[in-house]
């Protein structure tokens, strides 16, 4: 007798409970979704960074191996053709300044920027330029040179 007063006490999950339940799980489902699509999208747009930076480091080796006083170090901002690495294309723009002293006189020091900008496989807002700069010297003594 106790088991049917227990039985009868004892009820189920309506219809509109479980439409409300499944309703909020629908709701965490599709925002977990969202995240997981701007998470490998931004990992997609990470790897073109990395990609980028491989070319920016290419092209300051090559910098770094030329003479002081070669053309290629010529003062100036110089566009290169377009650089395809990991199936993806780059705008690749070199900028060299001479360094001066705080007097206006020039140091032996050229000042080099690389910046490279992915063209393809990017949405346009994750098109952001890598730059490095770095700075190359000459091995000519200057004023505070020390002789034996």
């Amino acid at each position: 007798m106790n088991n049917e007063i227990q039985k009868k006490n004892e009820q189920g999950f309506t219809l509109i409970e479980t439409s409300i339940a499944l309703v909020v799980m629908m709701v965490v489902a599709l925002s977990m979704s969202s995240l997981f699509m701007y998470s490998f999208q931004n990992n997609v747009g990470g790897n073109d960074r990395v990609l980028a930076m491989a070319v920016a480091q290419r092209q300051l080796e090559q910098l770094r191996s030329v003479n002081f006083n070669d053309a290629t170090l010529a003062v100036g901002a110089t566009t290169l053709p377009t650089v395809t690495e990991g199936n993806r294309s780059y705008s690749v723009v070199r900028t060299i300044t001479d360094e001066t002293n705080s007097g206006g006189t020039l140091k032996h020091l050229k000042k080099i920027s690389i910046s490279v900008t992915p063209l393809t496989g990017v949405k346009a807002w994750q098109r952001t330029a890598v730059v490095l700069v770095s700075h190359r010297s000459t091995l000519a003594a200057g004023p505070y040179a020390v002789t034996p």
